[in-house]
């Protein structure tokens, strides 16, 4: 046994794990003044592609932190699945793609997780704050502009999948882990 926990993730795990997440959250922190524009989607995807299951580690750390650092209030809700939403649709990508097509087809994915943000965000919000399925579907209207640059600005932050991803690849190929 090579240094498990009783989670069964090995302690360099936990601690690639953390930092993942937490460059997630320093990521959004720095992005803050760009509305909607950020790495998070790129590195959800990154992180699946590369880490499968246990991509969902980094990915709560960071919905963790940033409930801690902005508070665990209403808005922070949705956090809680928007993010998987997204690591489940990279999951039922084939791994066995040529790489020709898995990588466009997660930039796609990528693009298309930012235009549904507000789309998948909204059923939360009817639920916690009361609204009506009419109001719901105000509430996703008055916000497709933003949702429109986040879709965007996920496609072009999406072609930082392939060389991150090959990276990631490498270097724990390079620690034993692949």
């Amino acid at each position: 046994m090579r240094n498990k926990s009783k989670t069964g993730l090995r302690i360099r795990e936990i601690a690639v794990f953390g930092m993942l997440g937490a460059l997630m959250f320093a990521s959004k922190i720095i992005m803050e003044a760009l509305p909607n524009i950020h790495l998070l989607g790129m590195f959800t995807v990154v992180f699946t592609a590369v880490y499968r299951q246990k991509a969902l580690y980094p990915i709560y750390i960071f919905t963790l932190l940033t409930g801690v650092y902005a508070g665990f209030n209403a808005w922070w809700v949705p956090h809680l699945y928007l993010w998987t939403l997204l690591w489940g649709a990279v999951m039922l990508v084939p791994r066995r793609l040529p790489d020709k097509f898995y990588y466009p087809i997660l930039v796609v994915i990528c693009s298309l997780h930012g235009f549904l943000y507000g789309t998948l965000y909204a059923p939360a919000q009817a639920i916690l704050f009361g609204m009506s399925f009419q109001g719901m579907i105000a509430w996703i209207i008055s916000g497709l502009p933003f949702d429109a640059i986040h879709g965007v600005s996920n496609f072009f932050v999406g072609f930082l999948i392939l060389p991150l991803s090959k990276l990631l690849f490498r270097v724990e190929k390079l620690a034993g882990n692949l």
